[in-house]
C-alpha cells in the first residue's frame, strides 16, 4: 500500500443520474452505502457485484473498509456509481492498482443517459399510431 498524506482516499462516481461519493481506508473489508450494510443496501446480486468489482479485480477485498454515500437514480444506477467511485478511491489509495483497474476497464465512465422525449412523440422515439381514415 502506498503513503497517502490522509488516512483515506476519496473517490465520485456517477452513473444515470446516481452520484456516489466513496471514501476508503485500510481496515478488514467493511462495506457501508448510507450507513446500512451492503446486503441491506442492495438485495440484487448482481448489484453488490457490481459494487465490489474493483475491491475483487484488485485482491482488496479484505484489506480495506468502503464508506458509500449515494444519491439519485435507481438501483442500477447507484450500484454502477459505486463501482466507478470505488474504483477511482482505489487508484488514490494505491496508485500500483490503476493498471489492473483500467484492464478490467472499472475505471471508464459509462456515458449512456436517459434520451430527452421530444415534442410530438409519446417518449423519446415512439409516435402516435398512424391511422389511414
Amino acid at each position: 500500500m502506498a503513503e497517502t498524506a490522509a488516512p483515506y482516499a476519496l473517490g465520485t462516481g456517477r452513473r444515470k443520474s446516481s452520484v456516489a461519493r466513496v471514501r476508503v481506508r485500510a481496515g478488514e473489508g467493511k462495506i457501508l452505502i448510507n450507513r446500512r450494510e451492503l446486503d441491506d443496501y442492495f438485495p440484487l446480486t448482481q448489484d453488490r457485484n457490481n459494487v465490489v468489482a474493483p475491491l475483487e479485480a484488485t485482491g482488496r477485498r479484505g484489506e480495506v473498509d468502503v464508506f458509500i454515500n449515494v444519491q439519485g437514480g435507481g438501483t442500477s444506477g447507484q450500484s454502477g456509481a459505486c463501482k466507478l467511485g470505488v474504483a477511482r478511491a482505489l487508484k488514490i489509495f494505491d496508485g500500483e492498482l490503476e493498471a489492473v483497474l483500467r484492464e478490467q476497464h472499472l475505471l471508464t465512465r459509462d456515458g449512456r443517459m436517459k434520451e430527452r422525449k421530444k415534442y410530438g412523440l409519446r417518449g423519446a422515439r415512439k409516435g402516435t399510431q398512424f391511422s389511414k381514415r
